[in-house]
Parts: structure tokens; C-alpha cells; sequence
């Protein structure tokens, strides 16, 4: 799965050379409200977040950033708007790591590295996968020991086909040498509904499973991150179970392709002080999510070499379009 990428910058502080020559040539931007696309349903983790970076890079670029829900597909409906959008800036989206993945499981109609413009990227998810407080099953190795005695039996949600918190699992479950059967979900409200109405039996998602979890009403079985996690530090990674599945899912603010580089400087700008902002950071702890910042060079840069290792791991669980 994914790995930490070594040009995955963590921001300390706002580089001066990112300040007032941002705007030069976009002194007219914005004019108008901006749209910035969740792929997500609302009242959702990725929501949230999305909401608390809209509304400090607004203020930043004097002008209100509407948030538009847009769920299902996977994620995917955010980057299909990007295709029909205006490169004027005034049309943004999240496009969440299955952008890079899903071309090479069907046939999508986007190109990943032609026809988006890769902004900023700013954070990255904590996923895990949570029982029921009272499932029997109290540990990953429960869970394979569950599994392996009865295949396919133990049934998982997560936020749709080919979201990094399906192919997380499926990561597991193969090197693991155990069958799951998956239940895909439009986000994560619906993922959550499911497991605590007893639907499934476990899920996998990010931190949107944090209060159930806090509350006692889910017990949180293993994250998949290349640590531990300073808010659940008891409770260990797939990586350091031996699995080797590491998934974090960086992800920012990306527009269509074309833009003006003078636009894509001012939004750079705006977006990147957002990660000084205390509420945004206060959101980020909310759901353990750590400040994960690339600039327009780098995150271009890692949607290339994120495209290239996703076909690799799609051939390698044998979920690769034979087409």
C-alpha cells in the first residue's frame, strides 16, 4: 500500500518566499464564492476537514469557499466534475487516493496525470478497522484465526470499492493468507451506521469511527499507519503485526487542468496558511490526522510515482482490469 514518501514535507512554519509575490497576476481572483468539492457525504471525517480548510483559506482569499458534497463512486465524482469544470479556480475538489487506483481496476474518464491541476496537499488520513465492543473478536489475531476457520464469513465495510480503506484490508487479508467479504459504502456516516446497526461485522475507514470508539461502542483493532498513532498509542499497526500494509492517503486541494499558474499560486497560498490556522489543526487532532504538505511541484510529482505504484499493487492483489 501506499507508503510515506520521502518529499512528503511536514510544514513547520509559512516560507517567506510564499507570501505576497503568491498573488502577483491573480490581483482580480477571486471575484466570486469558490467551489471546493467533498467526494464524501456529509457529516463525515473528510468532511469536516474539508470544511475547516474552506473556511480558513476563505478568509485568507477574501472571498467565502463553498462546500459541495458529492458522494459515491468511490470518491471518484469530484474528479469527474474536474473534466467539465472551468480552469478559472473558481471549481475545486479533493481527489482522494483512488484517483490513482480505480484506472487500473476499470475503465475510468479522466487521466490522473493530464487532466488535473494538483494544487496543494495539506493532510493525510488515521484508518483502522473497528468491531463492536462486544464482538468476539478483540484482536487482529483473532480476527485471522477467525477468518481462517471460516472463510469469507467475516464481513467488512468500507468507503467503496478501491478507497485506500478497501484495498488497506485486502492488502492484510492476502498477506495474511485469509478471505473477508467486503461491503462498500458511500462514506463514512454510512460505513458507521452499518457496523454499529450490526450490519457487518467490522469496518475499515478513517477516524470517523473516533467517538464510537472513545464512547466504548467500537473497539479499534489495528491502524494502518507507519507508527502508532499518539491518541490510540495502545493499539498496534498492520505493519508492526507483520503484515507489511501501510496507508495514510495524503490528499489536499486540486482544480481542473489549464488553470493559470498565477490563480494556482494564489489558491497554493491561501491553502497552504490554513496549516497555521489553530481550528484547522484543531480538526486535524479531532480525527489524528497529521499535517502532510506538498507544494504544487512536489504533489504533481507524487501523483506520478502514486499512479505507477498503484498499478503495481492492483497486479499484485489480482485486481487489475485485464483490459
Amino acid at each position: 500500500m501506499t507508503q510515506r514518501r520521502d518529499f512528503i514535507v511536514r510544514t513547520t512554519a509559512a516560507a517567506a518566499s510564499l507570501a505576497l509575490p503568491a498573488w502577483v497576476g491573480a490581483q482580480s481572483f477571486p471575484s466570486r464564492p469558490i467551489k471546493y468539492i467533498c467526494p464524501w457525504p456529509a457529516g463525515g471525517s473528510t468532511d469536516a476537514v474539508i470544511r475547516s480548510l474552506a473556511d480558513s483559506a476563505g478568509k485568507t482569499l477574501g472571498q467565502t469557499i463553498i462546500v459541495e458534497n458529492k458522494p459515491g463512486a468511490g470518491g471518484m465524482l469530484g474528479a469527474i466534475d474536474m473534466l467539465g469544470a472551468k480552469p478559472d479556480g473558481y471549481t475545486l475538489t479533493q481527489l482522494p487516493h483512488g484517483v490513482f487506483r480505480i484506472p487500473h481496476m476499470q475503465k475510468v474518464a479522466y487521466d490522473p496525470l493530464k487532466d488535473f491541476t494538483w494544487i496543494a496537499c495539506l493532510t493525510g488520513y488515521t484508518f483502522g478497522l473497528v468491531v463492536p465492543s462486544d464482538s468476539p473478536i478483540k484482536t487482529i489475531q483473532d480476527l485471522v484465526a477467525y477468518a481462517k476457520a471460516n472463510p469469507e464469513k467475516f464481513s467488512y465495510g468500507s468507503t467503496g470499492t478501491g478507497t485506500s480503506p478497501h484495498l488497506a484490508v485486502e492488502e492484510f487479508a492476502q498477506r495474511a493468507g485469509i478471505k473477508l467479504t467486503h461491503v462498500p459504502f458511500k462514506g463514512n456516516a454510512d460505513n458507521m451506521q452499518a457496523v454499529l446497526g450490526g450490519h457487518v461485522m467490522g469496518a475499515s475507514d478513517a477516524t470517523g469511527w473516533a467517538p464510537h470508539v472513545d464512547s466504548g461502542k467500537l473497539r479499534l483493532l489495528a491502524t494502518y499507519g507507519s507508527k502508532r498513532t499518539k491518541r490510540w498509542a495502545t493499539v498496534p499497526t498492520l505493519n508492526e503485526l507483520g503484515y507489511q500494509t501501510v496507508s495514510d492517503s495524503p490528499f489536499g486541494v486540486c482544480g481542473p487542468k489549464g488553470m493559470d499558474p498565477a490563480v494556482v499560486r494564489a489558491l497554493h497560498y491561501a491553502f497552504k496558511k490554513t496549516l497555521d490556522d489553530p481550528a484547522v489543526l484543531a480538526t486535524f487532532d479531532k480525527y489524528d490526522q497529521s499535517v502532510i504538505y506538498m507544494n504544487t511541484e512536489q504533489y504533481t510529482k507524487f501523483a506520478r510515482d502514486s499512479f505507477a505504484s498503484e498499478k503495481a499493487t492492483m497486479e499484485r492483489l489480482g485486481m487489475a482490469s485485464k483490459s
